[in-house]
C-alpha cells in the first residue's frame, strides 16, 4: 500500500477541512471528533469544491447545490448528489496525514 503525504494536521480544523491535489486528485481533508477522513472534494453533481461547504455533525455541504454527504462513508444523503463520494484511508505519521488511494469499503 503506497501512502501519499497531503498536509499537516495542524492545517485540519474541525470547521475548516483541507483542500489538496494528490496525483492529480482533488481531495477534502476533514477532522471529525478527534479522527482524519479523506474523501473525493469535487461534487458529482456539478464541479464544486465540498471542502469550501458547509461542515457540520459530520456532514458537508455542497457550496453550489446543497447536496449533503457523510463525511465519515461519503455516502450521499441529499441531492442532487448523483451518488456517493469516495473515500479513502487516513493516518498520521510525524503530524503529517497521509491517504493512499486504496478505497476503504
Amino acid at each position: 500500500m503506497s501512502w501519499k503525504n497531503v498536509c499537516e494536521v495542524s492545517q485540519v480544523k474541525e470547521d475548516f477541512p483541507y483542500s489538496a491535489t494528490v496525483d492529480g486528485k482533488e481531495i477534502g481533508v476533514y477532522l471529525i471528533d478527534g479522527q482524519y477522513y479523506a474523501l473525493e472534494d469535487v461534487c458529482p453533481h456539478a464541479y464544486a469544491l465540498l471542502s469550501q461547504g458547509f461542515v457540520d455533525d459530520g456532514k458537508v455541504e455542497c457550496p453550489l447545490h446543497e447536496a449533503l454527504f457523510d463525511v465519515r462513508t461519503g455516502k450521499c444523503l441529499r441531492e442532487p448528489g448523483g451518488r456517493d463520494l469516495h473515500t479513502f484511508p487516513t493516518r498520521v505519521i510525524d503530524d503529517r496525514i497521509q491517504i493512499t488511494f486504496i478505497e476503504e469499503e
